[in-house]
Protein backbone atom coordinates (compact mmCIF):
# COMPACT_ATOMS: atom_id res chain seq x y z
CA UNK A 1 0.00 0.00 0.00
CA UNK A 2 1.49 3.33 -1.08
CA UNK A 3 1.14 6.10 1.49
CA UNK A 4 3.03 8.72 -0.49
CA UNK A 5 3.73 12.22 0.81
CA UNK A 6 6.98 14.14 0.56
CA UNK A 7 8.88 10.87 0.58
CA UNK A 8 8.22 7.42 -0.79
CA UNK A 9 6.86 5.22 2.00
CA UNK A 10 5.45 1.73 1.61
CA UNK A 11 3.96 -0.75 4.03
CA UNK A 12 5.84 -4.04 4.15
CA UNK A 13 4.58 -7.03 2.22
CA UNK A 14 7.13 -9.78 2.92
CA UNK A 15 10.90 -10.17 2.80
CA UNK A 16 11.21 -9.94 -0.99
CA UNK A 17 9.01 -6.87 -1.02
CA UNK A 18 11.21 -5.25 1.63
CA UNK A 19 14.31 -5.63 -0.49
CA UNK A 20 12.58 -4.62 -3.70
CA UNK A 21 11.17 -1.45 -2.21
CA UNK A 22 14.45 -0.45 -0.57
CA UNK A 23 16.54 -1.06 -3.68
CA UNK A 24 13.93 -0.17 -6.26
CA UNK A 25 12.52 -2.02 -9.27
CA UNK A 26 11.66 -1.19 -12.84
CA UNK A 27 8.37 0.26 -11.68
CA UNK A 28 9.10 1.39 -8.07
CA UNK A 29 11.65 4.00 -7.11
CA UNK A 30 13.78 3.20 -4.05
CA UNK A 31 11.81 4.25 -0.99
CA UNK A 32 13.00 6.33 1.94
CA UNK A 33 11.26 4.42 4.71
CA UNK A 34 9.89 0.95 5.40
CA UNK A 35 7.38 0.25 8.14
CA UNK A 36 5.12 -2.54 9.28
CA UNK A 37 5.04 -5.93 11.00
CA UNK A 38 6.54 -9.14 9.68
CA UNK A 39 8.07 -12.48 10.56
CA UNK A 40 11.70 -13.17 11.45
CA UNK A 41 12.78 -12.88 7.81
CA UNK A 42 11.18 -9.47 7.40
CA UNK A 43 12.80 -8.35 10.66
CA UNK A 44 16.22 -9.46 9.38
CA UNK A 45 15.68 -7.69 6.06
CA UNK A 46 14.82 -4.48 7.89
CA UNK A 47 17.92 -4.87 10.07
CA UNK A 48 20.19 -5.23 7.06
CA UNK A 49 18.57 -2.34 5.21
CA UNK A 50 18.55 0.06 8.15
CA UNK A 51 20.68 3.04 7.20
CA UNK A 52 19.99 2.68 3.51
CA UNK A 53 16.37 3.42 4.43
CA UNK A 54 14.60 4.41 7.60
CA UNK A 55 12.54 1.87 9.51
CA UNK A 56 9.95 2.04 12.25
CA UNK A 57 11.65 -0.19 14.85
CA UNK A 58 13.43 -3.52 15.31
CA UNK A 59 10.87 -6.06 16.48
CA UNK A 60 11.59 -9.38 18.16
CA UNK A 61 9.27 -12.32 18.85
CA UNK A 62 5.73 -11.55 19.98
CA UNK A 63 5.39 -11.02 23.74
CA UNK A 64 2.18 -11.33 25.75
CA UNK A 65 1.59 -10.51 29.40
CA UNK A 66 -1.56 -10.92 31.47
CA UNK A 67 -2.04 -8.88 34.64
CA UNK A 68 -4.95 -10.59 36.34
CA UNK A 69 -6.70 -11.16 39.65
CA UNK A 70 -9.63 -13.24 40.86
CA UNK A 71 -12.07 -11.31 38.66
CA UNK A 72 -11.16 -13.69 35.80
CA UNK A 73 -10.75 -17.45 35.56
CA UNK A 74 -8.02 -19.88 34.59
CA UNK A 75 -9.58 -20.95 31.28
CA UNK A 76 -9.63 -17.37 30.00
CA UNK A 77 -6.04 -16.73 31.07
CA UNK A 78 -4.71 -20.00 29.65
CA UNK A 79 -6.50 -19.39 26.36
CA UNK A 80 -5.01 -15.91 26.02
CA UNK A 81 -1.50 -17.11 26.87
CA UNK A 82 -1.49 -20.02 24.42
CA UNK A 83 -3.18 -17.95 21.73
CA UNK A 84 -0.01 -15.90 21.47
CA UNK A 85 2.50 -18.63 22.33
CA UNK A 86 1.58 -20.27 19.02
CA UNK A 87 3.26 -17.41 17.14
CA UNK A 88 6.63 -19.17 17.25
CA UNK A 89 8.96 -21.31 19.30
CA UNK A 90 10.31 -18.29 21.18
CA UNK A 91 7.23 -16.19 21.94
CA UNK A 92 7.18 -15.25 25.64
CA UNK A 93 3.85 -15.49 27.48
CA UNK A 94 3.54 -14.36 31.09
CA UNK A 95 0.85 -14.26 33.76
CA UNK A 96 1.29 -11.84 36.67
CA UNK A 97 -1.29 -12.25 39.39
CA UNK A 98 -2.03 -11.72 43.07
CA UNK A 99 -4.12 -14.91 43.17
CA UNK A 100 -2.43 -18.23 43.93
CA UNK A 101 -5.65 -19.99 42.94
CA UNK A 102 -5.59 -18.33 39.51
CA UNK A 103 -1.85 -19.00 39.08
CA UNK A 104 -2.14 -22.71 39.81
CA UNK A 105 -5.40 -23.05 37.89
CA UNK A 106 -3.96 -21.34 34.81
CA UNK A 107 -0.93 -23.64 34.73
CA UNK A 108 -3.20 -26.67 34.93
CA UNK A 109 -5.51 -25.28 32.26
CA UNK A 110 -2.56 -24.60 29.95
CA UNK A 111 -1.63 -28.28 30.10
CA UNK A 112 -5.22 -29.29 29.35
CA UNK A 113 -5.52 -26.96 26.38
CA UNK A 114 -2.19 -28.10 24.96
CA UNK A 115 -3.81 -31.51 24.59
CA UNK A 116 -6.41 -30.15 22.15
CA UNK A 117 -4.74 -27.12 20.54
CA UNK A 118 -3.78 -27.89 16.89
CA UNK A 119 -0.75 -25.59 17.16
CA UNK A 120 0.42 -27.20 20.41
CA UNK A 121 3.70 -28.32 18.85
CA UNK A 122 4.75 -24.68 18.64
CA UNK A 123 2.86 -23.27 21.61
CA UNK A 124 4.11 -25.94 23.99
CA UNK A 125 7.75 -25.13 23.22
CA UNK A 126 7.19 -21.41 23.77
CA UNK A 127 5.38 -22.09 27.02
CA UNK A 128 8.03 -24.54 28.21
CA UNK A 129 10.98 -22.28 27.39
CA UNK A 130 9.54 -18.77 27.70
CA UNK A 131 6.38 -19.07 29.80
CA UNK A 132 6.16 -17.39 33.22
CA UNK A 133 3.65 -17.30 36.04
CA UNK A 134 4.58 -14.67 38.61
CA UNK A 135 2.74 -14.47 41.92
CA UNK A 136 2.77 -11.05 43.58
CA UNK A 137 1.54 -9.84 46.96
CA UNK A 138 -0.06 -6.55 45.85
CA UNK A 139 -1.24 -4.65 42.81
CA UNK A 140 1.68 -2.29 43.30
CA UNK A 141 4.10 -5.20 43.01
CA UNK A 142 2.36 -6.41 39.86
CA UNK A 143 2.74 -2.92 38.41
CA UNK A 144 6.45 -2.79 39.26
CA UNK A 145 7.14 -6.20 37.73
CA UNK A 146 5.14 -5.41 34.60
CA UNK A 147 6.89 -2.08 34.03
CA UNK A 148 10.27 -3.72 34.51
CA UNK A 149 9.51 -6.50 32.01
CA UNK A 150 8.05 -3.99 29.50
CA UNK A 151 6.24 -6.54 27.33
CA UNK A 152 4.83 -5.83 23.89
CA UNK A 153 1.20 -6.78 24.59
CA UNK A 154 -0.24 -6.40 28.08
CA UNK A 155 -3.74 -7.54 28.95
CA UNK A 156 -5.07 -6.07 32.19
CA UNK A 157 -7.96 -7.99 33.73
CA UNK A 158 -8.45 -6.78 37.29
CA UNK A 159 -10.88 -4.89 39.48
CA UNK A 160 -8.86 -1.69 38.92
CA UNK A 161 -7.97 -1.64 35.24
CA UNK A 162 -8.00 2.17 35.06
CA UNK A 163 -5.42 2.35 37.84
CA UNK A 164 -3.05 0.23 35.77
CA UNK A 165 -3.79 2.38 32.72
CA UNK A 166 -2.81 5.50 34.66
CA UNK A 167 0.35 3.98 36.15
CA UNK A 168 1.77 1.66 33.49
CA UNK A 169 4.75 3.32 31.81
CA UNK A 170 6.57 0.61 29.84
CA UNK A 171 4.71 -1.51 27.29
CA UNK A 172 3.75 -1.70 23.64
CA UNK A 173 -0.04 -1.78 23.88
CA UNK A 174 -2.55 -2.27 26.69
CA UNK A 175 -5.74 -4.32 26.42
CA UNK A 176 -8.07 -3.37 29.24
CA UNK A 177 -10.66 -5.72 30.66
CA UNK A 178 -11.58 -9.33 29.87
CA UNK A 179 -13.55 -8.33 26.76
CA UNK A 180 -10.36 -7.20 24.99
CA UNK A 181 -7.53 -9.47 23.88
CA UNK A 182 -4.40 -9.44 21.76
CA UNK A 183 -5.86 -11.43 18.87
CA UNK A 184 -8.65 -8.88 18.41
CA UNK A 185 -6.03 -6.16 18.59
CA UNK A 186 -3.96 -7.88 15.91
CA UNK A 187 -6.81 -8.56 13.52
CA UNK A 188 -9.76 -6.28 14.19
CA UNK A 189 -9.67 -3.37 16.65
CA UNK A 190 -5.99 -2.33 16.44
CA UNK A 191 -4.78 0.19 17.07
CA UNK A 192 -1.40 -1.00 15.95
CA UNK A 193 0.43 -4.19 15.05
CA UNK A 194 3.95 -2.74 15.03
CA UNK A 195 5.03 -2.52 18.67
CA UNK A 196 8.26 -2.49 20.74
CA UNK A 197 9.56 -5.81 22.09
CA UNK A 198 12.50 -6.91 24.27
CA UNK A 199 12.03 -4.08 26.76
CA UNK A 200 12.11 -1.38 24.08
CA UNK A 201 8.80 -0.20 25.53
CA UNK A 202 10.87 1.53 28.21
CA UNK A 203 11.93 4.20 25.71
CA UNK A 204 9.64 4.04 22.68
CA UNK A 205 6.09 3.32 21.65
CA UNK A 206 4.65 1.63 18.61
CA UNK A 207 4.34 2.88 15.07
CA UNK A 208 2.20 6.02 14.84
CA UNK A 209 1.68 8.95 12.50
CA UNK A 210 4.52 10.89 14.13
CA UNK A 211 6.97 8.33 12.75
CA UNK A 212 6.35 9.78 9.30
CA UNK A 213 7.19 13.31 10.40
CA UNK A 214 10.72 14.71 10.34
CA UNK A 215 12.04 17.44 12.60
CA UNK A 216 14.56 20.04 11.42
CA UNK A 217 16.34 22.80 13.29
CA UNK A 218 18.08 26.00 12.28
CA UNK A 219 20.14 28.78 13.87
CA UNK A 220 20.35 32.51 13.36
CA UNK A 221 22.29 35.02 15.50
CA UNK A 222 20.69 38.43 15.18
CA UNK A 223 23.24 40.87 16.64
CA UNK A 224 26.98 41.49 16.52
CA UNK A 225 27.10 41.47 20.32
CA UNK A 226 25.50 38.04 20.48
CA UNK A 227 27.84 36.67 17.81
CA UNK A 228 30.88 37.86 19.76
CA UNK A 229 29.57 36.54 23.09
CA UNK A 230 28.72 33.10 21.69
CA UNK A 231 32.07 33.06 19.92
CA UNK A 232 33.92 33.63 23.19
CA UNK A 233 32.42 30.56 24.80
CA UNK A 234 32.72 28.48 21.65
CA UNK A 235 36.38 29.35 21.18
CA UNK A 236 37.39 28.20 24.63
CA UNK A 237 35.31 25.01 24.50
CA UNK A 238 36.76 24.05 21.11
CA UNK A 239 40.32 24.49 22.31
CA UNK A 240 39.64 22.35 25.38
CA UNK A 241 39.02 19.54 22.87
CA UNK A 242 42.10 20.45 20.86
CA UNK A 243 40.10 21.58 17.82
CA UNK A 244 41.93 24.71 16.69
CA UNK A 245 40.07 24.90 13.40
CA UNK A 246 36.77 24.82 15.25
CA UNK A 247 38.02 27.54 17.60
CA UNK A 248 38.98 29.74 14.66
CA UNK A 249 35.41 29.57 13.35
CA UNK A 250 34.45 31.20 16.62
CA UNK A 251 37.47 33.53 16.84
CA UNK A 252 36.96 35.10 13.44
CA UNK A 253 33.48 36.13 14.51
CA UNK A 254 34.82 37.58 17.74
CA UNK A 255 37.30 39.62 15.70
CA UNK A 256 34.82 40.77 13.06
CA UNK A 257 31.71 41.32 15.15
CA UNK A 258 33.28 42.05 18.53
CA UNK A 259 36.24 44.15 17.40
CA UNK A 260 38.63 42.01 19.46
CA UNK A 261 42.18 41.10 18.45
CA UNK A 262 42.25 37.40 19.28
CA UNK A 263 45.57 35.75 18.31
CA UNK A 264 45.23 32.93 15.80
CA UNK A 265 44.57 29.63 17.55
CA UNK A 266 44.27 31.26 20.97
CA UNK A 267 41.18 31.13 23.18
CA UNK A 268 38.91 34.15 23.02
CA UNK A 269 38.84 35.37 26.61
CA UNK A 270 35.71 36.83 28.12
CA UNK A 271 35.29 40.53 27.39
CA UNK A 272 36.02 41.58 30.99
CA UNK A 273 39.17 39.44 31.14
CA UNK A 274 40.38 40.79 27.80
CA UNK A 275 39.95 44.37 28.95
Amino acid sequence: MHLGGAHEIYVLGGMQAVGAMALGTETIKPVDMLVGPGNAYVAEAKRQLYGRVGIDLFAGPTETMLIADDTVDAELCATDLLGQAEHGYNSPACLITTSRRLAEGTMAEVERLLGVLPTAETASVSWRDYGDVILCDTDEEMLQVANDMAYEHVQVMTDRDDWFLENMTSYGALFLGPRANVANGDKVIGTNHTLPTRKAGRYTGGLWVGKFLKTHSYQRILTDEAAALVGEYGSRLCLLEGFVGHAEQCNIRVRRYGGRNVPYGAPALARDAAE
